[in-house]
């Protein structure tokens, strides 16, 4: 019994429809089309694919990509590490000199104490010596 549906199945898909286009103030018809189930599904189902298919070589082969959230080039992401990393030690070298011109001025002025640096260096005896 199987069988006998699967088979009328196909043979539903197969059956032949006419679809005519007809105007409506003369009922000419203007087109006239064969169609199967079968037909109807395979050519929504090409159109779909080839939709995606174009939609898909739009996004991956043009710059469109880099909108996609979560992109991330290998290259940008390098990029962007280093520019950290430098942006990071300019504002490391900023702050020295700032410390350092503050410095200045308060010597300049006299407001600043000379502070003594009194750490005693541990300085390695040389390994030839001790022979």
């Amino acid at each position: 019994m199987a069988k006998l549906d699967a088979e009328s199945t196909l043979q539903r898909l197969r059956n032949r429809y006419r679809l005519v286009v007809m105007n409506d103030d003369t009922y000419e018809e203007v087109v006239t089309f064969k169609l199967s189930r079968l037909s109807v599904y395979i050519g929504l189902s090409t159109i779909f694919v080839v939709l995606v298919g174009l939609t898909v070589a739009l996004i991956v082969f043009t710059p469109l990509k880099y909108y996609i959230p979560g992109y991330d080039d290998l290259k940008v992401g390098r990029e962007y590490r280093q520019m950290k990393y430098r942006v990071d030690s300019l504002e490391k070298a900023v702050s020295y000199q700032a410390k350092y011109i503050e410095n200045i001025k308060k010597v300049l002025s006299g407001d600043a104490a000379a502070v003594l640096d009194t750490t005693q260096l541990q300085v390695p005896k040389d390994e030839l010596s001790d022979d």
